[in-house]
């Protein structure tokens, strides 16, 4: 790739004071154990070390510095504030996450040109709160967009209630960055799961959550009564790219869905959403599952992302592992020097976000 070709990473967590400092009151998931200085998000899970990385921007940058990134796109890292489920915990959701969401942009305003974000949204605030949140990212200079996960209000993304939500970010002109959290049900993946850590949630679960919730999202047609409403999906949409064929046979196939077809106007294709509606980050860590992405939504809406610092493995010689596999993928996907992978590694998230280069 060419040191003229900017690198532009739009998965990329950090935790702010606010967020840190709520966990840090707690003593339940997700909580940070003080003694251990270890955050743990999920009950069963054994916490992962409060590294400088997780929090500190000074880190981040170095980071950015390191491995020739130009900007990041910021995102609060899951579970967010999906977990703030007591009344009382309801009632300052809203007010947490403003206070969140300006640390961010602090962040990135003391770091011009370099930082942006995606928002982090109450979804367990009332419904009218959520959708001045969602009115107020404009606010924010930049702001790009925001964070969350699949489940919506408990029901996940298809349940109705939440199509209100959905058509606030249609209007708002605001992609929405969804990032997977629930992953499976814990015995999906067998009695002897716990024995490999946490390499079944996080390598099939969460692409499996991803799947099934834009899934449930094409099966709703909520993009064809919202075609405004742009989403970007992470790790290049899960096992998206590599079932489509199947998932419209299913459909052709399917009674209820011809019942359901036959009173109303033409399906539109799954393919079509996908290249007018969805935006996949290319962290696949391997060209042939970056090919697949590409061919699934076009080259023009595929972005680079890292997952730092979530994926912490460092090679040998200190870079960071996550970076230089899916750089290498990009490369050999698509050619050093092609237009296509100048596009991936930095153009269309330019483009897309309306980021200054």
């Amino acid at each position: 790739m060419s040191n003229l070709t900017p690198v532009v990473d739009v998965h990329s967590h950090i935790y702010p004071p606010t967020w840190i400092s709520l966990l840090q009151s707690r003593t339940t998931p997700p909580y940070i154990d003080t003694t251990a200085n270890t955050l743990v998000n999920r009950p069963g899970v054994t916490g992962k070390p409060l590294l400088s990385n997780l929090y500190d921007l000074s880190t981040k940058i170095d980071f950015m510095n390191k491995h020739g990134i130009n900007i990041s796109v910021l995102s609060l890292g899951n579970p967010w504030l999906d977990f703030l489920v007591a009344d009382d915990e309801k009632e300052e959701a809203g007010s947490i996450a403003q206070k969140i969401n300006q640390e961010m942009e602090d962040m990135c305003r003391n770091n011009e040109g370099r930082l942006y974000f995606f928002a982090v949204v109450p979804m367990t605030a009332t419904l009218d709160t959520i959708l001045q949140h969602i009115r107020a990212l404009s606010l924010h200079p930049h702001c790009k967009g925001a964070v969350m996960g699949y489940s919506g209000f408990g029901n996940g993304l298809d349940d109705p209630s939440f199509f209100p939500v959905l058509s606030a970010f249609a209007e708002s002109n605001f992609p929405i960055f969804f990032h997977p959290n629930y992953g499976l049900p814990g015995d999906v993946f067998g009695p002897c799961c716990g024995q490999h850590g946490q390499v079944l949630p996080v390598s099939l679960g969460f692409t499996t959550e991803t799947t099934i919730a834009f899934t449930r999202m094409y099966l709703a047609e909520i993009f064809v009564s919202l075609p405004a409403l742009q989403i970007i999906l992470p790790h290049a949409g899960g096992t998206l790219p590599f079932v489509i064929g199947r998932i419209e046979a299913c459909i052709a196939n399917d009674k209820a869905w011809s019942t359901r077809l036959a009173s109303h106007q033409p399906r539109i294709s799954l393919e079509h959403i996908l290249k007018h509606n969805v935006y996949l980050d290319g962290i696949t860590f391997d060209r042939a599952a970056l090919r697949a992405a590409a061919d699934a939504v076009g080259s023009d809406r595929l972005i680079f992302g890292t997952d730092h610092p979530l994926f912490p493995s460092l090679r040998k010689d200190g870079m960071y592992d996550a970076m230089i596999k899916n750089k290498q993928a990009a490369e050999e996907c698509f050619g050093l020097d092609s237009d296509d992978n100048h596009k991936v590694m930095g153009g269309n998230a330019a483009k897309i976000l309306r980021l200054k280069l």
